[in-house]
């Protein structure tokens, strides 16, 4: 490996900066190959495991962004050994030359980099997750160490700075667990019989083949009366999040079918809130 020496500007002392000869560029670029391999094969194997963990995908998905870390921490270090002569006085170069190019326009890449370490470690969200961030809402698919990828419910793919997590407020619905709270709304005309549209609420939440009722996931049915009509809200959890919306459209359908059948009616077009015209 050929040198070549620095004169530093404070002190007139000599740096050895070591310039990477063909062979070690080779091994620079076999370093980066093998740890991006050794990332994609990993990450292809552990979600293949997770797939057949049952209630405990989310939990094998989490050992993802945690390796991504390690092996490509891993490989910088042993690039920065082949190229620069091991010493505090190159390394104080490197960190010096590390902090410049942070000021000249890298800094929003390494406030995503560091991001993504505290993503990892600290897990406010997970792979698997299904959360809100930046008025995004959908399931964490990947955490990468500069970006989070969310497929949203209309099956489009948002890419969000890992540095949100510093600005934005996030919400995970499931905190790590495959099973999720789902809340749905049923609003019925202000006459109509309360109690029974609670019944067949419940019966339709509880009998569905998604719902998932234990002591520590009860579901619960609540009325809200409003001046021209009534909110029945059924609150469940789905058995797997990925279910989430063939679960409400499970239970809002055979609601309805069933408050047809007792006489019980929606509110009238001119009451309809602006919530329900949105859904």
């Amino acid at each position: 490996m050929a040198e070549i020496n620095v004169t530093s500007a404070a002190d007139g002392s000599l740096i050895t900066l070591a310039i990477p000869d063909p062979d070690a560029a080779i091994t620079i670029v076999l370093t980066l190959v093998a740890a991006y391999l050794i990332v994609k094969v990993a990450d292809f194997l552990l979600r293949k495991i997770s797939e057949k963990a049952g209630r405990y995908r989310i939990t094998v998905t989490m050992v993802i962004p945690l390796l991504k870390i390690v092996v490509y921490v891993s490989a910088l270090y042993f690039i920065l050994k082949t190229i620069f002569d091991p010493g505090l006085t190159e390394l104080a170069l490197f960190s010096g030359l590390f902090g410049a190019a942070i000021g000249f326009g890298l800094k929003d890449i390494f406030a995503d980099i560091i991001g993504g370490i505290v993503i990892a470690f600290e897990r406010p969200y997970q792979i698997g997750d299904k959360i809100e961030v930046s008025g995004t809402y959908g399931e964490v698919t990947d955490i990468g160490l500069r970006a989070t990828r969310v497929v949203t419910p209309d099956d489009s793919v948002v890419s969000i700075p890992n540095y949100a997590i510093f600005q934005e407020a996030t919400a995970s619905q499931n905190a790590g667990k495959t099973e999720m709270m789902v809340i749905i709304d049923i609003y019925i005309d202000s006459r109509s019989d309360a109690g029974l549209a609670m019944n067949i609420l419940k019966d339709a939440l509880i009998t569905s083949k998604y719902v998932y009722v234990s002591p520590t996931r009860p579901y619960t049915v609540l009325l809200q009366d409003y001046p021209f009509y009534r909110r029945v809200r059924g609150k469940a959890y789905v058995n797997d999040l990925r279910s989430e919306f063939e679960f409400r459209s499970e239970v809002t359908r055979r609601a309805w079918v069933e408050l047809s059948r007792q006489g019980i009616l929606p509110p009238p077009l001119a009451h309809v809130p602006a919530k329900m015209m949105a859904e």
